[in-house]
């Protein structure tokens, strides 16, 4: 394999949310390139319920990511860090307009990610490392049952690109992903809807929604040496939905 595509000898992933369906997709993509990875979950109910199977070079450790001493504790154990992904999201659809409820989405989505990025900060900058945080389609395009999530992730994108430019002398390259419709369990009921189902894959322009797997090969390469110049971008992975 050409060595631009591939990940180096030891190399050492976080996956902040890996218990979560896309995380899980990018935990077990980081295990086939060779890599050894270090999957969360909120706490040890969200990792029993985990698609995520036991596997060499796989850890699962639960982690808050609203508390600043779990994140720094947890930071602190990992000696070297090349990766660290960002992918623990929550959304409650018609709550968020409630206060509380969308100060607590933004408390994981927007500000956990601030968090655990500057958790590892130091770690990154000895590995030259990436971050690679999970942002959404939703930072582009709004839906109104979901006003925390839309803001949190929009603010994503802009802590990702803000990061990116404050932290290149050190080495750090920082990037987001994009997914669109993606088949999940936070989408589960949704889907079941066959006629929203097929609205939404008529939509893309592949005539389907995605899948986990369609996530983790963009957050894989945005680690590789083959993106070496790429930081502070955003790639959207959502079948061309946003394109027409």
């Amino acid at each position: 394999m050409n060595a631009s595509f591939s990940l180096a000898p030891g190399f050492h992933a976080v996956v902040i949310g890996g218990a979560g369906d896309i995380g899980a997709a990018i935990a077990n993509l980081f295990c086939d390139l060779g890599a050894t990875v270090k999957a969360t979950g909120v706490d040890d109910n969200d990792i029993a319920r985990t698609v995520l199977k036991p596997r060499p070079g796989l850890q699962i450790a639960a982690l808050d990511v609203t508390s600043d001493e779990a994140v720094a504790s947890f930071a602190f154990r990992h000696e070297r860090v090349d990766a660290l992904i960002n992918c623990a999201g929550i959304l409650a659809r018609d709550k968020e307009y409630e206060i509380d409820t969308f100060t607590k989405v933004l408390d994981v989505n927007l500000v956990g990610t601030f968090r655990t990025c500057m958790a590892f900060r130091s770690a990154l900058a000895k590995s030259k490392g990436a971050i690679v945080n999970i942002a959404s389609m939703n930072a582009t395009l709004a839906l109104p049952r979901i006003p925390a999530y839309c803001a949190s992730k929009g603010g994503v994108v802009m802590l990702t690109k803000a990061l990116a430019l404050a932290w290149a002398e050190e080495g750090i390259r920082v990037n987001a992903v994009a997914p669109g419709y993606i088949e999940t369990a936070i989408n589960a009921a949704g889907r079941s809807d066959l006629a929203h189902y097929q609205r939404i894959a008529d939509r893309t322009a592949f005539k389907r929604w995605g899948r986990p797997e369609d996530v983790a090969g963009a957050v894989a390469f945005l680690c590789m040496p083959a993106s070496q110049y790429a930081t502070g971008t955003v790639v959207a992975v959502d079948g061309g939905f946003l394109a027409g």
